[in-house]
């Protein structure tokens, strides 16, 4: 047992974040909630951990600071090829061939779990490629993160984080500014930045594709099926659901289909 945190008090935390996020620590990620709570109170200039209690069950803003601290923000522009490519040459040409029998021109995706903005970022780049000119592209980018959201919302990146940027797409949809890149406009007004937690309905409808990746690895089963259920009820009779390649969706009652591209593993709803 830590002399910081009791197994009283871990009990009292993990429970409380549960219940408002989904995310899930267990006696092996223990120390990861200990060293949050550890800068949480330096920052709160508390003593112990009972006082920080009261003050997030006190103050729905500093419960939504500790959430942003527990969450991991790990991401880079174009993470996983394999799914860009699945993106590229099978689901964009299929949604593409369904919309034009119903005279559609436009395209709604979700980056849910956006961290940063490196994710809906390579969305929009990707889709300016690949859909025709007169597509309207509509992104809407969310997480948990305040911190993230107001990085994604400036989208500039210093140097070391636009690797696995293109270089054509680096010319064409970045400006070189001072330490780094900036996106350029015509990219950043793709991307609507929102804070939004999972375990709540985004009251998001008509989603072509949701990309959720490295998300649901976070949240134990039952959490996970309630977020898949919640995905399932913001998208079109016909769209695409991405989650991260080491997450999968076997053994979990859903009504998605698992699809087997040449590229990646991806789900689909068709109803």
């Amino acid at each position: 047992m830590s002399d910081f945190l009791s197994d009283e008090n871990f009990e009292k935390f993990r429970n409380l974040i549960y219940r408002e996020s989904g995310i899930h620590f267990s006696s092996t990620n223990r120390t990861i909630l200990e060293s949050r709570l550890r800068e949480r109170l330096r920052a709160a200039k508390l003593g112990d951990v009972s006082e920080y209690y009261g003050l997030i069950t006190r103050s729905g803003e500093e419960l939504k600071v500790l959430l942003d601290a527990v969450t991991t923000n790990l991401t880079r522009f174009f993470r996983n090829a394999a799914h860009f490519d699945t993106l590229e040459k099978y689901v964009v040409p299929d949604l593409l061939r369904h919309k034009a029998g119903k005279g559609e021109k436009e395209l709604r995706l979700w980056s849910a779990g956006c961290s940063t903005g490196e994710e809906p970022f390579s969305l929009a780049m990707s889709l300016r490629e690949n859909l025709p000119g007169d597509y309207t592209i509509r992104i809407i980018a969310s997480d948990i993160s305040l911190k993230s959201l107001m990085i994604g919302k400036e989208g500039f990146y210093p140097e070391p984080r636009i690797g696995g940027v293109p270089d054509s797409y680096l010319s064409r949809y970045f400006d070189k500014k001072s330490g780094g890149y900036q996106v350029r406009e015509e990219i950043r007004n793709l991307v609507r930045f929102d804070y939004h937690n999972l375990k709540n309905d985004s009251g998001l409808r008509g989603l072509d594709i949701v990309f959720c990746r490295n998300v649901l690895i976070y949240f134990d089963e039952p959490a996970q099926k309630a977020v898949v259920e919640k995905f399932w009820d913001s998208m079109n009779g016909h769209s695409y659901l991405f989650i991260g390649h080491s997450e999968s969706l076997f053994g979990m009652k859903t009504r998605f289909e698992f699809v087997k591209t040449d590229w990646a593993c991806i789900y689909r709803k068709f109803a």
